[in-house]
């Protein structure tokens, strides 16, 4: 047992707890991506229910201006309205198939005079950093509009945008835009326009993949980094036997046969290495 004493002083104690706490740290982040990795599958499968599914009317989906739940996300609505081209906003900062540009949201007033708001789709940057070379008009007069829904996004600290643009699309900076009351619970990614447009249409959202991400292999990695602090310290624990017991009769058996072990694993390739080192070594001098 006394050859074991030193693994019982206070800085083998502290060298556990570091072992310890790390440990759970990981575990903590190896949930942490399996809780991601369950938002992914959720989110695939509302893509799968929603996406394609038979349009219903935005005031059965949405009863009231502020209705919206996370299941309705990528949910067809129809409604019939004008649009107002005139409170038209440019969302800046959009990238599509890897290129910058704005997404073009657009007042909806609908037959009974409330005002949804209908993401149009992606335009390309134009020479103008700050605005694209040209905004397609949408259809005048009555239309009929097919829309996904989506909700609000969050405000980003630090992303700003000139005035009447927004940085992200949040409805209640929107509002403040347009300058009346809105659908504040979710707007309309752009699905069909009946009549269309007499203008090529601005690029349309396209379906999300139905893609997991590398999740749950970055949780089995946070496990196994876990696992390592223990291997480590135990690696640790054992070089420092061997050091504190090196005189002692049994383990001097065990070095010499470690040493043997490591001499028999030497191949003739590593002994001519050491001998052409040896000739170049003796070469130098």
């Amino acid at each position: 047992m006394n050859r074991w004493r030193f693994a019982f002083q206070r800085r083998w104690f502290a060298y556990l707890g570091v072992a310890i706490v790390f440990a759970i740290a990981c575990v903590m982040l190896s949930n942490w991506q399996l809780d991601r990795r369950g938002d992914r599958e959720a989110e695939i499968a509302r893509v799968a229910k929603n996406f394609d599914a038979t349009p219903i009317p935005l005031t059965e989906a949405l009863p009231h201006l502020n209705s919206f739940s996370i299941d309705q996300r990528w949910l067809p609505v129809t409604m019939s309205g004008r649009y107002e081209e005139d409170k038209q906003i440019l969302v800046r900062n959009r990238p599509y198939d890897g290129s910058p540009g704005y997404e073009i949201l657009t007042p909806l007033r609908l037959d009974n005079g409330d005002v949804f708001l209908v993401n149009r789709g992606w335009v390309p940057q134009g020479n103008n950093p700050d605005h694209p070379d040209h905004v397609p008009a949408p259809p005048s007069g009555e239309v009929t509009v097919v829309a996904r829904l989506k909700a609000s996004e969050d405000i980003i600290r630090g992303r700003g945008a000139p005035e009447g643009q927004l940085a992200t699309i949040n409805l209640g900076e929107a509002e403040k835009i347009v300058k009346q009351p809105i659908y504040s619970g979710a707007f309309g990614l752009l699905a069909s326009e009946t009549p269309p447009s007499t203008e090529d249409r601005p690029a349309a959202v396209k379906k999300p993949e139905p893609d997991e991400g590398p999740h749950l292999s970055y949780a089995f990695q946070w496990i196994i980094f876990a696992l390592m602090g223990f291997t480590f310290l135990g690696w640790a624990v054992r070089e420092e036997y061997r050091r504190v017991n090196a005189d002692d009769p049994a383990e001097k058996v065990r070095a010499a046969k470690r040493a043997a072990k490591r001499a028999a694993k030497t191949t003739d390739a590593d002994v001519e290495d050491a001998e052409v080192e040896d000739v170049r070594v003796h070469a130098g001098k």
